[in-house]
């Protein structure tokens, strides 16, 4: 009698599932929110990352120093980005370049020939960095240091906060050129 319950109530589920079992992540797409996550969307009782603004600067002060993160307006539509973690006398990681953003995540694209990308999540408070990296990125780094997993959380939500922003060299960590 309970299994027959149990199998019932797996097909029932299995029947209320709208895109035929496929999960969205299989594809490669960002996967659409939720009833709830759109309703408290809606509500505005969450924010909609998709359409927060990823200018500004985000910061993080610790023992062996500070991490920042800044984002200024670029051109077409994508936006230009600073970036800096220190680990300690002698490790560190430094690097800037070209982002697009794409739903809740950040995709940057560092300067160089290295040819470093990195897709960070971005959830309007704060932006993650993944926990492993792609070796290219080991290049930006200064003896140990490694980006991987490091967050940074908002500090200023205008270009003017991610422009004087600099690194721990005095240099301006967000630039123009």
């Amino acid at each position: 009698m309970c299994w027959n319950r149990a199998v019932a109530l797996l097909l029932l589920l299995a029947g209320c599932q709208d895109d035929g079992g496929r999960s969205s992540a299989s594809s490669g797409a960002t996967p659409p929110a939720t009833g709830l996550e759109r309703a408290a969307i809606e509500s505005g009782v969450i924010a909609d990352t998709a359409k927060l603004s990823p200018v500004g600067l985000f910061q993080r002060r610790h023992e062996a120093g500070r991490d920042s993160f800044c984002v200024i307006p670029g051109r077409a539509g994508d936006f230009r980005f600073g970036m800096e973690a220190v680990f300690g006398k002698g490790q560190s990681c430094r690097g800037g370049g070209i982002a697009r953003q794409a739903g809740d995540k950040l995709i940057l694209r560092f300067r160089g020939e290295g040819g470093c990308i990195i897709i960070g999540q971005y959830d309007g408070d704060q932006f993650s960095l993944p926990g492993v990296l792609d070796v290219k990125c080991a290049d930006l780094c200064k003896g140990r240091g490694s980006l991987d997993g490091v967050s940074f959380p908002r500090v200023g939500s205008e270009a003017g906060s991610a422009l004087r922003a600099q690194d721990r060299g005095g240099k301006p960590l967000c630039t123009l050129d």
